[in-house]
């Protein structure tokens, strides 16, 4: 089978390129410039007879308009071999991402050049590092994921239980309101040697994310991945984050301790502290599913004065944490993911002190039923610039009202507050003096009929408004002058046998 493409204009005199049979090439190889003067040159050394003397005129321009398509010929020479190792990598280096494996699966030459180009990796299966079948086939990666290969559950089970981090299969004697056994994941010894195999391979490391490792295989990972600078730990005691006080440009940290019908780890005030001390220079920090209190908020604050963003889902925080934030002289954004709660026993006001950098407030799937935890959320955020409430249950317009206390909001997003009235929402937003974006969208409690003149007002010199509340009324206006909507009977008419 040969197909060729032809050129739809032809100049007089045009010089045909002549065929060359070889694997098909993808398309962007013909697009690209410089890589039909490849082809091109490739063309010409192979078609050219070996008694000619060599030319004393000018070679001219190659005519790139028409080139042709190549045939597919197992049989061929592969003429790529001509190209070196650090060209023909360059030259795929420029394809795009999504025709990689088709690539690696032209010869085994494209494969392992394949693997020189691939920087990050998810491994499904342990084997593969304990082999060393992944150093052999990737040795230039930075990113590498273990987590998944960390799970020994059976992968022809057609059984998938998923989180919001993670899926894995399970068999038929899993149980749901349980958690993954101590057989079905790694021993920490058979983690740590991985760890050290990788440590050895890999010290350009740049991310890793490990499940049930211990401070031993951490240890080796800080001694020999000093570039080391994003890590994420599963399931992982407080005694391990003693092995991750070496890693000294680690920016980046996300610990999962409790995942429900996963995993139930503890991760305390003592591995917040132990990581405090060690890991200085954090830039981030990720705490799911993590207990605590106010002392290792406290010395998150002291000790990594670098954080400007920290994140809790599903914490597991004792009451008066939220007043450890205000020991956070850098904290720039502040995000709560699927709390159960804010703050089960704030204390008083008075107490609770404030975060003078805080730019961002996101909530998204939390329960802010709690009158007295919003109110010294608020407090503690009181010089939030931007802030965002998203699918919170039990935001009522008497909790929403608390957020009035933020004086110098300029961007306020609602989303799936669906208890949210317009009357709730205008107290709030025309006490902001400051308010310059505004997006409610999903709120079907706010009506774009109970619009008053004032918020009227305040929308017309908004730099941004996204106003989609009540999904009625914006199907509606994308039926108008359809006809559809009515009532049926301009469409459904009994037919008259």
């Amino acid at each position: 089978l040969e197909v060729q493409a032809t050129p739809t204009t032809k100049c007089p005199g045009e010089a045909k390129l002549p065929k060359l049979l070889k694997p098909f090439l993808p398309d962007i190889w013909f697009r690209d410039q410089t890589l039909k003067h490849v082809i091109y040159k490739m063309q010409l050394h192979f078609h050219r007879p070996l008694s000619s003397a060599p030319s004393t005129s000018p070679p001219s321009e190659p005519d790139l308009t028409s080139f042709h398509s190549f045939s597919f010929d197992p049989s061929a020479p592969d003429y790529t071999s001509l190209l070196s190792d650090e060209l023909l990598l360059n030259i795929l280096s420029k394809l795009p991402i999504s025709q990689h494996v088709s690539n690696s699966l032209v010869c085994k030459r494209w494969l392992h050049l394949h693997g020189r180009l691939l920087y990050s990796l998810k491994v499904a299966d342990w084997s593969f590092v304990t082999s060393g079948r992944v150093f052999t086939r990737f040795p230039n990666l930075t990113d590498l994921d273990l987590v998944r290969s960390c799970i020994q559950m059976p992968k022809s089970s057609g059984i998938i239980v998923t989180h919001k981090t993670m899926s894995v299969h399970v068999d038929t004697h899993f149980i749901l309101d349980g958690f993954l056994e101590e057989t079905v994941l790694l021993p920490s010894n058979a983690v740590d040697q991985g760890l050290r195999m990788i440590a050895g391979k890999y010290p350009n490391l740049q991310r890793l994310a490990a499940t049930g490792a211990s401070e031993e295989g951490l240890l080796r990972i800080a001694e020999e991945c000093p570039t080391l600078q994003e890590l994420e730990l599963h399931c992982c005691g407080d005694l391990a984050l003693r092995g991750i006080a070496g890693i000294k440009n680690l920016q980046v940290v996300k610990l999962m301790g409790f995942i429900g019908v996963f995993y139930n780890s503890t991760i305390s005030d003592i591995g917040l502290t132990l990581l405090a001390q060690g890991c200085r220079r954090l830039v981030k920090l990720e705490l799911c599913g993590c207990e605590g209190s106010y002392d290792g908020i406290k010395a998150i604050g002291q000790c990594c004065q670098m954080l400007e963003e920290l994140t809790l889902s599903e914490h597991r925080m004792d009451g008066g944490w939220l007043a450890g934030l205000s020991f956070c002289g850098n904290l720039k954004t502040l995000r709560l993911r699927s709390c159960k709660s804010i703050d089960k026993s704030p204390g008083a006001d008075e107490h609770l002190g404030s975060c003078l950098t805080l730019e961002e407030l996101h909530l998204q799937g939390c329960q802010i039923r709690d009158k007295q935890s919003v109110k010294a959320l608020f407090l503690v955020c009181e010089n939030v610039r931007d802030i965002v409430l998203h699918d919170c249950w039990g935001l009522e317009d008497d909790v929403f009202s608390l957020a009035s206390i933020c004086r110098r909001v300029k961007l306020l997003s609602l989303e799936g507050c669906s208890l949210l009235t317009i009357k709730g929402l205008e107290l709030v937003v025309l006490s902001w003096k400051e308010l310059q974006r505004l997006r409610v969208m999903s709120c079907n409690n706010i009506k774009d009929t109970e619009v008053t003149p004032e918020l009227a007002t305040l929308f017309s010199v908004l730099k941004e408004l996204i106003w989609r509340p009540d999904s009625r009324s914006l199907l509606s206006s994308n039926l108008a002058g359809t006809g559809m909507g009515r009532k049926g009977d301009r469409f459904f008419k009994r037919s008259k046998d």
